[in-house]
């Protein structure tokens, strides 16, 4: 017997949490200190994740939207996550289903995967905005008023993931309090609900993406000590193996967008059949039976070891991920207390043998897989509208997945924020600049673990101009990477000297494709050594190329200093060091720098004797060593702030060579 609850209506709205999931969706709430999820109208907990557009143009969203799949496979848009964040010329997008794409017309139109649905076009944010809105609508139904949502996203969904899932948020009328990585929501959900403390590992496999994370639990603090995964690999690459081999059976040599629709569905009712059966008979309709005058359909028989058999190479790419989050993490296999499962595809037997295989111990499974990330994004909500009987029990300590930085002179990316820094979280690094006269910064933000910026994922640029001409050295420009608890980038450049500033919201147009999510970090394992070797090299060129620009300069201007025989020694140190410049032997450049600044050695004296007695002259003693005093305290604010010894850190100027740890600067 279940007690009515009374409505109250001056008690504030009720916190959700939301899992917006490539299948399926749910929604939940905390009610009487334990979460718990929310039914629909017709009492079920789950809301497939399908949208369909009637002749009207109105959205069907659910189970009546996924009965019409097959028969308009365009008009019915399924598994949209995996289109979140995505590009119209992504490759993986035309991979993904029978749709018809509008082409763009230009380059905003590309940023974003556009959906022609009868006459109109839609885009991923709006059709995920759609299964909101139905998930809003239930929630309202049993909490009459609805607060702020927490609504959470795969681990290794970018910037622009993220960022798409939040505007679907907004889109459909939610306060969004914040973005929460899935894995995460299972571990709060698991850890308050039975109080251990450990090392956890989070397997979550999904409809369309896959998430490992290991994490501490320690008295209510939950610390990300790695995470990694893959994007585009979930329970509908499971489907689409399947399918191909219902299509051979078939014989379906024309693959229509209705075929291809229907051969997914049964690979995914068979999937499902087969978590509790050994084997499953299936009547399959014979494409070529009109022409051939054969039977128009055929019994297929499929065995769960030949499902076994199909997915097995999916869950190897799943394996790689996990031992690559336990070497980031610095643990094995046998540190780990405990695996949490999570994601629908989970449920499927040869999966759990799997992952017991991989970890060595049996999963977890206390909480039903497929609800246990909308529960922890519940008790987040809570928490974060003002829960007093939680607020003092969790602490979030999340992640970030891929390291964000700056490209510097000569190329290389110069990391500011590295991969696996806690969230939210900010550093900063002060720059300088490489020639006179500078009077603007263009500033080029990256993502990835190269050691080359080409290499890496380019995120943004912007520009930061209104800097008075300055002898190059003199301005100060301190770089400021903000990363909040939804993980989403904010970048401020600011002019230390004038106080110009500038900040940007990092908004990349479109998410990773496949093969950058797995191989980003797999690139940088492969090419470690190779990277490190440009590194040097590039930089060592920067270097080079600073001192022999700097020392023409000086020859240029204070030639009447030189010494018999030092003109001679200085011009071919200059020679040697231009020759290993052009060459690529690191090594030989440093030394040849060494050698100029040797063979400049005593002429740098007597230049910097004239230029402090020009400093001085007619000025009073107490007036130079107040000059000096201020002098020391900036560079103590420097060192104080990170930025160290700023004149170490040239900034390039437009059409100048390139320097070391260089942002690239433009002279008006």
């Amino acid at each position: 017997m279940t007690l009515l609850e009374i409505f109250d209506p001056k008690a504030r709205p009720s916190p959700i949490g939301i899992d917006l999931g490539t299948t399926n969706s749910l929604v939940a709430r905390v009610r009487d200190g334990r979460p718990v999820v929310i039914d629909d109208c017709n009492g079920e907990r789950l809301l497939p994740s399908v949208v369909h557009y009637d002749e009207r143009g109105r959205a069907v969203v659910g189970d009546s939207a996924r009965r019409l799949a097959q028969s308009h496979p365009r008009e019915t848009i399924v598994s949209v996550k995996r289109f979140m964040g995505r590009g119209a010329n992504d490759p993986e997008t035309r991979r993904l289903g029978p749709y018809e794409f509008a082409e763009p017309k230009g380059p905003e139109d590309a940023k974003s995967v556009r959906f022609k649905v009868r006459d109109a076009v839609v885009t991923p944010v709006e059709v995920s905005a759609e299964i909101l809105k139905e998930l809003r609508t239930s929630a309202e139904r049993e909490l009459r008023s609805v607060g702020g949502a927490v609504i959470t996203v795969p681990a290794y969904f970018d910037d622009a993931q993220r960022q798409a899932t939040k505007d679907a948020g907004r889109l459909a009328g939610l306060e969004v309090l914040r973005l929460l990585n899935e894995p995460t929501a299972a571990a709060l959900a698991y850890g308050l609900d039975k109080q251990q403390n450990g090392l956890f590992a989070v397997y979550d496999l999904g409809g369309g993406t896959f998430d490992v994370t290991v994490l501490l639990l320690d008295n209510g603090v939950f610390q990300v000590k790695s995470t990694g995964g893959d994007s585009s690999l979930g329970g509908d690459d499971m489907d689409r193996a399947l399918a191909e081999r219902l299509l051979e059976e078939m014989g379906a040599t024309r693959r229509t967008p209705e075929v291809v629709r229907l051969a997914l569905d049964t690979a995914r009712s068979i999937k499902h059949a087969l978590t509790d059966a050994m084997q499953i008979e299936i009547e399959l309709p014979v494409q070529a039976a009109e022409a051939t005058g054969g039977p128009a359909s055929k019994l297929v028989t499929v065995t769960r070891d030949e499902l076994n058999a199909l997915i097995t190479p999916l869950l190897e790419r799943t394996g790689v991920a996990c031992r690559r989050a336990l070497r980031d993490a610095g643990v094995q296999a046998a540190d780990i207390d405990g695996v949490i499962l999570v994601g629908g595809a989970t449920r499927v037997p040869h999966v759990r043998d799997y992952v017991a295989r991989l970890f060595g111990k049996e999963p977890l499974k206390d909480i039903d897989p497929e609800e246990v990330v909308a529960l922890g994004a519940a008790i987040q909500a809570d928490i974060l509208a003002g829960s007093m009987d939680r607020a003092d029990e969790v602490l979030l300590l999340d992640v970030l997945p891929l390291s964000l930085g700056i490209e510097t002179m000569g190329g290389v990316a110069e990391k500011i924020l590295p991969r696996n820094t806690t969230i939210p979280a900010g550093a900063r690094q002060v720059f300088t600049t490489y020639a006179d006269n500078q009077t603007g910064f263009d500033l080029h933000i990256v993502q990835g673990e190269r050691e080359l910026a080409a290499d890496c994922r380019s995120l943004a640029r912007f520009v930061l101009k209104g800097i008075p001409p300055m002898p190059a050295g003199m301005a100060r420009l301190e770089v400021t990477f903000r990363v909040d608890a939804d993980g989403l980038l904010g970048v401020t450049a600011r002019e230390q000297t004038t106080g110009v500033e500038q900040k940007v919201e990092v908004k990349p147009s479109y998410g990773l494709t496949d093969e950058e999510v797995e191989d980003m970090l797999l690139a940088a394992l492969d090419h470690g050594e190779e990277d490190l070797l440009k590194r040097r090299l590039v930089e060592a060129r920067v270097e080079g190329e600073r001192v022999a620009m700097a020392t023409r300069k000086a020859l240029a201007a204070d030639a009447d200093l030189l010494e018999p025989g030092e003109r001679e020694a200085i011009e071919g140190a200059l020679t040697g060091l231009d020759a290993a410049i052009r060459g690529d032997k690191p090594g030989l450049i440093l030394a040849r720098t060494e050698a100029l600044d040797e063979a400049t050695h005593g002429w740098a004296g007597r230049r910097m004797d004239r230029a402090v007695a020009r400093a001085i002259a007619g000025k009073q003693v107490e007036d130079v060593e107040a000059k000096v005093a201020a002098a020391k305290g900036v560079d103590a604010h420097l060192a104080e702030h990170g930025g160290g010894d700023a004149s170490h850190a040239p900034v390039e100027a437009s059409g100048a060579g390139p320097a070391k740890a260089g942002v690239e600067a433009r002279r008006s």
